[in-house]
C-alpha cells in the first residue's frame, strides 16, 4: 500500500446499480397509474371450452449423426429398438455386435390443435434420451405420436433444427456449448392422421375459464355478455369459471356466438400481489397495493480506513545510533447514513399507492436487494395490504 493509501469497505447496501432500476420502477409506476383500469377483450381473458390444445408424445430413432450417437453399450434400449427396426426392413442383425455411432433413441413430443384437420401438419420438438451428445444433422425416422388416449394422431419424420452447438478439442480438454444441443424441433415435421372428435358448434352451453380467476372480472364478463346476446344468460359460476347458455338464436352456430363475444371488453381487475424473484433481484407490483401509514428508513453503512506514514527524524545531538523511524498512523471513519442527501427517512401515508411507494424508496436511494428485503419488513409490520410471493 502507498502512502496516504486508503482502503473503503462497504458493509451494508450498494448504489451503483440503483439509478436504472428506480427509473424503469418510476416508468412502470407511471404506465399503471395512467392505464390502471385498462379494458381487454374477452378473447385475451378467458379460455373457451373445447378449444385447446392436446398433448402427443413418441418415442423414436434419429439417424446420420457424425459419431455423436449413443453409445449402444451404454443405452440398451437404443440397440433394441436398432434391432427391430433394422428386422423391419428385412435385415437380421441377431447375434451380432452392433457398434454404430451414428443413431441416437429420441422422445418426440408435439401439440395438436383443437381443430387440426387430417392431413394438416403439426411442429414436433425432438430431445436426446440416451448419452448421444449431438443431434446436429440427425433425421427422426417416421414415427407415431399418440395421445393420452393411445391412439395415434400424428406421424412424425424429417431433418432435425438445432438452436444449440457444441464444439472442442478433447485433447486440449476445452469444450465450448451454446444452447442445448440435445434438443432440437423439426418445422411442420408432424403430419395429423387423426383428428379430435369435438363438435363446438352442438354445445347448449359454453363454458368460459378465466385465465386469472377474480370475481370481479367474471362479474364484468357476465354482465358485458349479457348486454350482448340477452339478460341472465351468462352466469357467474365461480371466480375462474362464467357459464354462458347458447341463446335459441345461435342454436347449432357457436362458432357465430363466439365470434359476437371474444372481441367485447371489459374491464379487468387484480389482487394486489408483489412477485419478487430473490435469485435475480427482480420486483413486480401490482397496481393495488396499498400501504398504511409507516416510515421507512435505509442508510448505507460504510466503514472507511485511511493510513498515513509520518517520518520521525533524530533530534540533534543524538547518539550515533539513533536511526529515522517512519511510523504508521490509522484513521477509522464510520459513516451509519443517519444524515446527508438522500439519508433520511420516508413516510408513507395511508392508502399510499405503488407510484407513491417507488418514489419514496428511490428517495432513499434504495437498491432491488434492499428493496426486497424493505416490502418483506413493511408486510410483516402489517402496513403492507398485499400478497407477497417470492420465486
Amino acid at each position: 500500500m502507498g502512502h496516504g493509501g486508503h482502503i473503503t469497505m462497504p458493509v451494508r447496501g450498494a448504489r451503483s446499480f440503483v439509478a436504472a432500476f428506480a427509473t424503469a420502477c418510476v416508468m412502470v409506476a407511471s404506465l399503471i397509474a395512467q392505464d390502471a383500469r385498462a379494458d381487454a377483450r374477452i378473447k385475451d381473458v378467458v379460455t373457451f371450452e373445447g378449444i385447446r390444445d392436446n398433448m402427443l408424445m413418441g418415442y423414436g430413432l434419429v439417424v446420420g449423426l457424425n459419431g455423436t450417437g449413443d453409445k449402444l453399450t451404454n443405452s440398451a434400449f437404443t440397440e433394441q429398438s436398432l434391432i427391430a427396426f433394422l428386422e423391419r426392413q428385412g435385415v437380421n442383425t441377431r447375434g451380432t455386435q452392433l457398434k454404430t455411432k451414428n443413431v441416437a433413441a429420441v422422445s418426440i413430443t408435439a401439440k395438436l390443435h383443437a381443430f387440426s384437420r387430417t392431413g394438416s401438419q403439426i411442429d414436433v420438438t425432438v430431445s436426446a434420451m440416451g448419452d448421444a451428445k449431438d443431434l446436429t444433422g440427425g433425421t427422426l425416422l417416421a414415427t407415431p405420436l399418440y395421445g393420452a388416449d393411445g391412439e395415434v394422431y400424428s406421424v412424425a419424420q424429417g431433418q432435425i433444427s438445432i438452436g444449440g452447438f457444441k464444439a472442442g478439442s478433447d485433447a486440449a480438454g476445452i469444450t465450448i456449448t451454446k444452447g442445448v444441443p440435445t434438443s432440437g424441433f423439426i418445422s411442420n415435421g408432424g403430419i395429423v392422421e387423426k383428428e379430435i372428435n369435438f363438435a363446438l358448434n352442438d354445445l347448449p352451453e359454453l363454458k368460459m375459464a378465466l385465465r386469472n380467476p377474480d370475481i370481479t372480472t367474471a362479474q364484468a364478463v357476465a354482465s358485458v355478455i349479457n348486454e350482448q346476446v340477452g339478460p341472465g344468460l351468462a352466469k357467474v359460476t365461480d371466480p375462474g369459471t362464467v357459464t354462458l347458455a347458447v341463446p335459441a338464436a345461435y342454436n347449432n352456430n357457436v362458432t357465430l356466438l363466439l365470434a359476437d363475444i371474444e372481441k367485447l371488453t371489459v374491464p379487468t381487475d387484480q389482487v394486489a400481489r408483489i412477485v419478487i424473484d430473490e435469485s435475480s433481484g427482480t420486483i413486480v407490483m401490482g397496481e393495488n397495493v396499498r400501504i398504511d401509514t409507516v416510515a421507512v428508513s435505509q442508510g448505507n453503512l460504510v466503514v472507511k480506513v485511511e493510513e498515513t506514514t509520518a517520518v520521525s527524524q533524530p533530534a540533534s545531538f543524538a547518539p550515533d545510533s539513533a536511526t529515522t523511524v517512519a511510523t504508521t498512523q490509522a484513521t477509522v471513519t464510520v459513516d451509519t447514513g443517519n444524515a446527508g442527501p438522500g439519508k433520511r427517512m420516508a413516510v408513507m401515508q395511508r392508502g399510499a399507492t405503488l407510484k407513491d411507494l417507488v418514489a419514496g424508496l428511490n428517495a432513499l436511494g434504495v437498491g432491488p436487494r434492499d428493496l426486497i428485503t424493505i416490502l418483506q419488513t413493511i408486510k410483516a409490520a402489517g402496513a403492507l395490504q398485499a400478497d407477497i410471493q417470492t420465486r
